[in-house]
């Protein structure tokens, strides 16, 4: 199996990565382009991959391609290499708000003539905790979904979701490590305001997150159950949600999120 990148930043690097640490190819069986030489030189020197300097050599190689470039650029790359992608390569786009079907007409194509996947993993795969939603156009074989399943799971966890959840994807996980961070920062900074160190507060906040985050998926309780669990009565937590509450919390990520979501159906 072959795999190619077009673009080769952070997250074409943290794919790269999980799919070398999982031994699910070998580096001589990974091709990557990119924008500048500086950038295919570091890839090669990190992960020993093959490096290109034309994409067009990149398509005409991968059984598996990956876009990984700004959105912007998927119309000039594809127009660039449509033409010597092979007819069984599978084609990942990792690309928000760009549909199935917008990919098929850039390579000039109907959808019965060409291999593709959308998928919207996130940041936390640079610490090989990504999360990707993926979904298949309808001529990618059930083996060829496999796959991918495994190239998206070597660097986080990857779920199926019908295409029209990839923009809420991009809401709920694409874009929320963005409002982690903040959270994470506001609890630090609360922290130092009552007197701990900085670097401190990062690693209690950071922590907290983490260990509620797993809470969450090895419990398989509720958000609400596991939030009950911790508000004893008349105690310090439920005084804190109290405030919260009060000052519009969920509703602030709710609309946050919408907002989020509505911008990616518009890209």
């Amino acid at each position: 199996m072959k795999i190619g990148f077009i673009g080769l930043g952070n997250m074409a690097t943290a794919i790269i990565g999980g799919i070398l640490k999982n031994g699910l190819v070998n580096p001589a069986d990974i091709m990557g382009s990119a924008h500048t030489e500086a950038t295919v030189k570091k890839a090669v020197e990190q992960y020993q991959i093959t490096g290109a300097f034309d994409n067009k050599e990149v398509a005409a190689y991968a059984d598996y391609l990956v876009l990984a470039v700004k959105p912007q650029m998927y119309p000039a790359v594809i127009e660039e290499i449509r033409q010597v992608v092979r007819k069984n390569t599978v084609i990942i786009s990792i690309a928000p708000g760009k549909t199935l079907q917008w990919l098929a007409d850039l390579f000039k194509k109907d959808a019965h003539e060409i291999k593709l996947v959308r998928c919207m993993p996130n940041t936390p795969a640079l610490v090989m905790e990504g999360c990707t939603g993926v979904c298949y156009g309808e001529m990618v074989l059930e083996q060829e979904k496999e796959t991918v399943m495994q190239l998206l799971n070597s660097f986080g966890k990857a779920m199926v979701v019908p295409e029209n959840l990839m923009d809420t994807v991009v809401g709920v996980s694409g874009s929320s490590p963005a409002y982690v961070f903040m959270f994470i920062e506001a609890m630090a900074d609360a922290a130092v305001a009552d007197g701990m160190p900085r670097n401190l507060a990062y690693e209690f906040a950071a922590q907290s997150v983490l260990g509620s985050a797993k809470m969450v998926l090895e419990t398989k309780k509720h958000p609400g159950e596991l939030k009950d669990m911790v508000c004893s009565p008349g105690g310090t937590t439920i005084e804190a949600v109290r405030v919260l509450e009060k000052t519009g919390f969920r509703s602030s990520v709710m609309e946050a999120q919408k907002a989020c979501v509505a911008k990616a159906k518009g890209m």
